[in-house]
């Protein structure tokens, strides 16, 4: 199964990606992983995006596409991919769908977590670090993850650990505001992406604002 998976920041598409991604038993590839990756082992590919982001540029699509395309192909990838990151505008997404018919590469299925803009942008700025351990999950904003009250103190919902902090880029709403811009174009921007996809291939919408149980309920139920 080669599956696309859409989501904006807040929606908890690394948290449904990993689902999907234990169902089908495949890799799970992220272009910045890709790009790291090509980086460190010097690839004539990795030598040409290093150059751009050295000079704070973005990576043109004649090497990001290469990049993905050589990754879809290797030997874990051969029953099936959920690819994570990419096209993130409508430019990409020609692009990519050129490229993927050219080499005979089957897209299966999109996936596209719907979630309005300003509860994903609280659900960022809600998350909560617990000093014991980053990976408990905690979220002012989600009741399922909420961290819990003890002797008036608000403590991790895992540990109970007293210590809970925020990231500076989860406050940063400037920041935020900018990925999420790009997310919501629905002209050139990734929604404009998803909507080429619907066009062309299965595209399965699932309700964001549910809890993560529920999500990934809903999104098993569509996969079928």
């Amino acid at each position: 199964m080669n599956i696309l998976i859409f989501g904006p920041n807040g929606s908890g598409k690394g948290t449904q990606g990993a689902i999907v991604q234990k169902k089908y038993g495949v890799p799970h590839i992220e272009t910045g992983v890709i790009f790291r990756e090509n980086i460190s082992k010097k690839t004539p590919l990795g030598e040409k995006a290093k150059a751009y982001i050295d000079r704070g540029e973005l990576v043109p699509d004649d090497i990001t596409i290469p990049m993905i395309l050589a990754r879809l192909k290797e030997d874990d990838a051969k029953n099936g991919w959920l690819l994570d990151g990419f096209p993130r505008n409508l430019a990409q997404a020609e692009a990519l769908w050129n490229a993927l018919q050219n080499e005979n590469i089957k897209l299966d299925i999109v996936i596209e977590i719907d979630l309005d803009r300003e509860t994903a942008k609280k659900r960022i700025m809600g998350r909560r670090l617990c000093k014991m351990d980053n990976n408990h999950p905690n979220n002012i904003y989600i009741e399922a993850i909420a961290p819990h009250t003890h002797d008036g103190k608000t403590v991790c919902r895992v540990c109970g650990c007293e210590e809970l902090s925020t990231r500076d880029d989860d406050q940063d709403t400037a920041a935020i505001d900018k990925r999420h811009n790009i997310y919501y174009d629905t002209k050139t921007g990734t929604l404009a992406a998803v909507n080429f996809f619907k066009e062309r291939t299965k595209v399965i919408v699932v309700d964001g604002r549910a809890g993560v149980k529920e999500v990934s309920e809903e999104l098993m139920k569509k996969l079928g």
